[in-house]
């Protein structure tokens, strides 16, 4: 059996027959404590895997909500060894919650692959998303991850069925479904048919399979989950965020409040 968390976490949620629930967050909004409290709390009301988003200045994958986020934690000086300390706090309280980092490329490369992926092994995380690194360049990266034991988790969009048979086989942890086109943000309605999208990437891997973008409401990932093994929820957690900010909330009454906005989506409802 693969020792990696991720692995661990998904074989146990199928032996449980439960869905994962995969909040996302950004680090360093409003504060890099506020971020570790946050957190704490989301993992108490049900979180199973904890992404973090590295600030970035041009966060192309994203929309307008986690664009401000990073613009906020930036302004707040965070750096990235600020976001490994978050990570080996949570990672040292939770043991058993693997942590993955979302980041763009650059913040590697200028950080140094291998001192980067050394730092990664060191505060405890499990896997990285890294949207601007194509999965024909993932050479680049992934032998260097391979030797610390780090994912790299690969990403599929509804649109990309002529790349799937190439991606799915190889994928590692889970496979991060992307729901629609364009950027994260919440969405109203989705065009895709989730079932016959699950079933063409089933066709090549039994590996968990997670959707996420524009989920942003406990009934849609109640509806999306019938189809696959994780839902993660970013955007609509970090608007909670900026609200909270706004609103001049303390970073214990942040936490408060996103651990019951967690709690909203990780709830059995009885019927």
């Amino acid at each position: 059996m693969n020792n990696n968390p991720i692995d661990i976490r998904f074989q146990k949620l199928r032996a449980d027959n439960k869905k994962a629930f995969i909040p996302f967050i950004t680090a360093g909004d409003p504060s890099t404590n506020a971020t570790y409290l946050i957190a704490k709390a989301m993992i108490e009301n049900g979180a199973d895997v904890i992404e973090f988003g590295v600030p970035y200045s041009d966060p192309s994958a994203d929309g307008p909500v986690i664009m401000r986020a990073d613009e906020r934690a930036l302004a707040a000086g965070t750096r990235l060894t600020d976001v490994f300390d978050v990570c080996r706090k949570v990672t040292t309280d939770y043991p058993d919650i693997p942590v993955l980092l979302l980041l763009y490329y650059n913040s590697v490369f200028v950080y140094g692959k291998d001192k980067f992926l050394s730092a990664c092994k060191d505060n405890g995380i499990s896997g990285l998303i890294i949207p601007d690194l194509p999965f024909e360049e993932r050479d680049e990266l992934e032998p260097t991850a391979d030797r610390y034991g780090i994912y790299l988790i690969s990403m599929v969009t509804p649109t990309s069925f002529d790349r799937i048979r190439t991606i799915v086989p190889e994928a590692k942890g889970f496979l991060y479904c992307v729901s629609t086109s364009g950027v994260t943000g919440e969405r109203q309605t989705f065009e895709t048919h989730f079932q016959e999208y699950m079933n063409s990437l089933n066709n090549y891997s039994d590996i968990p399979k997670c959707l996420g973008f524009g989920i942003s409401t406990p009934e849609q990932k109640r509806a999306m989950e019938k189809c696959c093994d994780g839902i993660i929820v970013g955007s609509a957690l970090v608007k909670q965020i900026e609200s909270a900010v706004h609103d001049h909330l303390s970073e214990t009454e942040i936490a408060e409040k996103l651990g019951a906005v967690v709690k909203t989506f990780t709830e059995d409802f009885i019927c």
